[in-house]
C-alpha cells in the first residue's frame, strides 16, 4: 500500500485553499485527502484550523462545513454590497411563492404537490418545477396511496444555498410564530393531520360542485328528476 505522504502545516493549507476556491461545491474531507495525498485526520485538522485562522482574522470570506463538505463563503457582513456588486443576483433571487413552496417542503418532505397545495392553498406546480430546475428541490419517491403520488424533498444543493450541514439544523418554525394560536396551527400543520382533512374537503367540494352540475344540466334538458321525458304519464 501506498504511504500517505506527510505535509507540514504550512504546505497542505495553501493547497487546500487552492482546491477549495476552483470548487463549486461543498468538498468532503475525504475527497481533499485523496486530491492532496495528505491523510484525512490531518485534511480535516487543516480545515478546522483555517476555519478558525479566517474567523479570527475577520477576513471577508469564511470556511464553513456544510452538506457533509467544506466550502468558502463571503462574509454575511458584507452580503449586501456583494449582493450589488454581482449583476446577475437578482436573476438568481427566490421569488416570495419560491421560499414559501421551498419552506414547506424543506419542513413536511417528503410531501407531495396535494400536500404543498394544503398547506399553501393555491397549486404550486409551476414553481415546484422551477425550484427542479435550480436543483434545490427533487423527487424522492412515490406515495404508497393516493396514485403513487411524486413525493418531494430537497437536496444537497439546498443546504449549501442555506449554510447548513443537514436538515437537523432547520430553526423551529414555531419560532416564526406570533401567538400560541399560530404555533398550534403550525403544529398541527408541520404532523401531517390538516393536510389530510384539507384534501378531503377539497374532495367533498369538487363532489358536491359536480352534484350542482348536474342538477343544472337536468333542469336545462327539460327533464325531471326521475328522468322520464316529457309529455309521458
Amino acid at each position: 500500500m501506498q504511504e500517505l505522504e506527510s505535509f507540514e502545516s504550512g504546505e497542505l493549507k495553501p493547497l487546500l485553499e487552492a482546491l477549495l476556491l476552483v470548487s463549486d461545491d461543498s468538498v468532503p474531507a475525504t475527497e481533499l485527502a485523496r486530491a492532496t495525498g495528505a491523510a484525512p485526520g490531518e485534511v480535516s485538522q487543516a480545515l478546522a484550523e483555517l476555519a478558525a485562522e479566517y474567523e479570527s482574522a475577520n477576513r471577508g470570506f469564511q470556511l464553513r462545513e456544510v452538506a457533509g463538505g467544506w466550502r468558502l463563503y463571503t462574509h454575511p457582513a458584507y452580503h449586501d454590497q456583494v449582493g450589488d456588486y454581482v449583476l446577475s443576483w437578482d436573476a438568481r433571487k427566490l421569488s416570495q411563492a419560491a421560499l414559501e413552496t421551498l419552506a414547506v417542503i424543506a419542513y413536511h418532505q417528503p410531501v407531495t404537490r396535494e400536500g404543498v397545495r394544503a398547506i399553501r392553498g393555491v397549486n404550486s406546480d409551476g414553481v415546484i418545477a422551477s425550484l427542479r430546475e435550480k436543483g434545490l428541490v427533487r423527487e424522492a419517491g412515490h406515495e404508497a396511496d393516493r396514485g403513487q403520488a411524486v413525493l418531494f424533498g430537497t437536496t444537497r444543493l439546498f443546504l449549501e444555498h442555506f449554510g447548513l450541514k443537514s436538515l437537523r439544523e432547520l430553526p423551529p418554525l414555531e419560532d416564526f410564530a406570533p401567538d400560541e394560536e399560530s404555533k398550534r396551527f403550525i403544529r398541527e400543520r408541520l404532523s401531517g393531520r390538516q393536510i389530510g382533512s384539507t384534501l378531503e374537503e377539497a374532495a367533498d367540494d369538487l363532489e358536491d360542485e359536480r352534484d350542482l352540475l348536474d342538477n343544472d344540466l337536468e333542469a336545462a334538458s327539460g327533464l325531471p328528476d326521475d328522468g322520464e321525458a316529457l309529455g309521458d304519464e
